[in-house]
């Protein structure tokens, strides 16, 4: 494994012990890391480990419900600063303004250390939720180097 690989890893194992491992709590926060051929395939990376994440309730709820509220709030223009924390501080979308102050007060030093590596070309955010009492964010990573995405699932009532 190269020093690359081992720093990526050591980030994301802490992410992991912050918010979570990967789950079906549909509750609560995870983190999934994925092998993802390109960026392009993230908003679909996303969908997929949004809809794992929501486990039974997806099908009980129906898809509309958890649909409703799914949209992209932030994408990192090329160019710009990694600046993960400052980024979802300046989140305009109303919805996501309320749940990024949650997801900072976790651990924002591993939220850095994860989303604002050099080797990260592209970060999206999702609001996401039930279209009534749950909602939250979702935050997807590219990690060029080692063709893998990160995602990050937040959602609590």
């Amino acid at each position: 494994m190269n020093n690359e690989a081992k720093d990526s890893s050591g980030a994301i194992a802490k992410l992991q012990a912050a918010y979570g491992s990967p789950s079906q709590e549909a509750f609560g926060s995870a983190v999934f890391v994925e092998q993802l051929s390109a960026a392009d395939g993230l908003e679909q990376a996303a969908l997929e480990k949004y809809r794992y994440f929501i486990g039974d309730l997806w099908e009980r709820y129906g898809e509309d419900a958890w649909m409703g509220p799914w949209k992209e709030v932030y994408e990192r223009p090329n160019g710009a600063d990694h600046a993960i924390v400052a980024e979802l501080n300046g989140i305009g979308d109303q919805d996501a303004a309320l749940s990024a102050p949650m997801i900072l007060d976790v651990d924002p030093d591993a939220l850095s250390a994860v989303f604002d590596a050099p080797v990260i070309t592209d970060v999206r955010v999702y609001t996401l939720g039930d279209g009534a009492a749950m909602s939250g964010l979702l935050i997807a990573a590219w990690n060029f180097k080692v063709k893998e995405a990160t995602l990050l699932v937040f959602l609590m009532d």
